[in-house]
C-alpha cells in the first residue's frame, strides 16, 4: 500500500470529518489503524479542532471544563508543602551515582574497582604473564586464544592476551585465577 495523493486527500477530508482512525483504515482498505494515526501525525492533522463536524466535538468539550474546575484544588495541594520537598530528594542524587560515569573515547580509564578484590598473588601473575602475552586484536582471537582484554578499546594499545585456554574457559590460567574466583575468597576480602 502506497500513499497516493488521492489516499492522503481521503485521509485528510475523513479525519476533519472527525472520523476514527480504525474507519478511516477500514475506508480506505489496505491500511492499519496505526499506519492512519502516523500519516496523520505526519501530515500534522493530530489536531481535530477544526473538525467539521463540531457538534460532536463539542459534547466532548462540554466536560472537558467540569474535569478542570476539579484539577484547580488540586495544583493548590502540590504547591503547598509538597513542592519544597525536593532538597532531601537532591541529598539523595549523590546516592545514586551506582551507574558509571561515561568516559570519552580516548580518555584514559579511571582505576576500577574490581581491581582491589583481586588477589596481590594473581595480579603478580597476571602482570607476569602479560609480558609474554601474543597480544592479539580481535580478529585473530580463536577458540584456542585467551580472550582477556588488555588497556582500553578506544586506543591503539589495545589487545587481548592470546595464550592458550584453560579446557573449558574463554581465558588463560593467570586471567582464569582473576575471572573465575571462589565464592569464598570474595566475601573474605569484602570484610
Amino acid at each position: 500500500m502506497s500513499w497516493t495523493d488521492e489516499r492522503v486527500e481521503l485521509l485528510k477530508k475523513m479525519w476533519g470529518e472527525g472520523q476514527s482512525a480504525s474507519q478511516i483504515a477500514k475506508e480506505l482498505g489496505g491500511v492499519t489503524r496505526n499506519a492512519v494515526i502516523g500519516k496523520v501525525h505526519r501530515l500534522g492533522l493530530s489536531n481535530r479542532a477544526t473538525g467539521a463536524s463540531p457538534a460532536k466535538s463539542e459534547p466532548k468539550e462540554k466536560p472537558a471544563p467540569a474535569p478542570k474546575a476539579e484539577a484547580k484544588p488540586k495544583p493548590a495541594p502540590k504547591t503547598e508543602p509538597a513542592r519544597p520537598t525536593p532538597a532531601p530528594t537532591a541529598e539523595a542524587k549523590p546516592a545514586i551515582p551506582a551507574r558509571r560515569q561515561i568516559i570519552p573515547a580516548g580518555q584514559p580509564l579511571p582505576p576500577q574497582p574490581s581491581a582491589n578484590e583481586i588477589s596481590p598473588e594473581a595480579l603478580a601473575k597476571v602482570n607476569e604473564i602479560e609480558k609474554k602475552a601474543k597480544k592479539l586484536s580481535l580478529m585473530e582471537l580463536t577458540e584456542k586464544t585467551c580472550k582477556w582484554p588488555v588497556g582500553d578499546p578506544a586506543t591503539e594499545d589495545f589487545w587481548f592476551c592470546g595464550l592458550p585456554v584453560e579446557a573449558g574457559k574463554p581465558y588463560c590460567e593467570a586471567h582464569v585465577g582473576v575471572a573465575f574466583q571462589p565464592m569464598s575468597s570474595r566475601r573474605d576480602r569484602r570484610r
